[in-house]
């Protein structure tokens, strides 16, 4: 049985309340731990790029990792992390991005792209774009190729894809609201 995205949906626990009042949390736990979920996630991620010569996928820690590796796996391509400050061993690039209150900074390996190379970059969710729009420019900033970016759930209340206008997006599961 092949699950589609409406019964990917409902592996998706809402948690309301967490992180604080107001938010409803989409916990991808549940789709985690369901075998068939989880095939089925890598899947409709991967599928839209599978014709396009991947060479890397980059993903956003930590659940960029997770759905990241999995894709570079189907693709049949490499996998390049992005990490909070301090956690990469060799040199890195570093790209400051906007939170609601302040900033915060992600780094990648600056020699993890060649220039030229084919890039899809891969996080488990978009909401505000920031994260992402980090990850891009670093991407940018290495002289890679960015084919397109693959999300598992967007959040289009919260207008991340205005930052991300010039790349091609596909989300698997979108909210409209909390």
């Amino acid at each position: 049985m092949t699950i589609d995205k409406n019964e990917l949906k409902k592996l998706i626990r809402d948690i309301p309340g967490f992180p604080k009042e107001g938010i409803v949390f989409r916990d991808i736990t549940p789709l985690l731990s369901d075998a068939a979920g989880l095939a089925a996630a890598v899947r409709i991620m991967a599928d839209p790029f599978r014709d396009r010569r991947i060479e890397l996928v980059v993903g956003a820690e930590s659940r960029g990792f997770i759905f990241g590796t999995a894709i570079a796996q189907e693709l049949n391509c490499g996998f390049v992390p992005v990490r909070k400050p301090g956690k990469l061993p060799a040199a890195t690039i570093e790209q400051e991005y906007e939170l609601e209150y302040g900033t915060d900074k992600l780094e990648m390996h600056s020699d993890a792209i060649q220039a030229g190379q084919r890039v899809l970059i891969v996080d488990d969710l978009l909401a505000t774009g920031g994260t992402m729009q980090a990850c891009c420019a670093m991407v940018e900033k290495l002289a890679g190729e960015i084919v397109g970016i693959s999300f598992l759930i967007e959040l289009t209340f919260l207008k991340g894809r205005e930052k991300l206008k010039e790349y091609e997006i596909h989300t698997a599961i979108v909210y409209d609201s909390e």
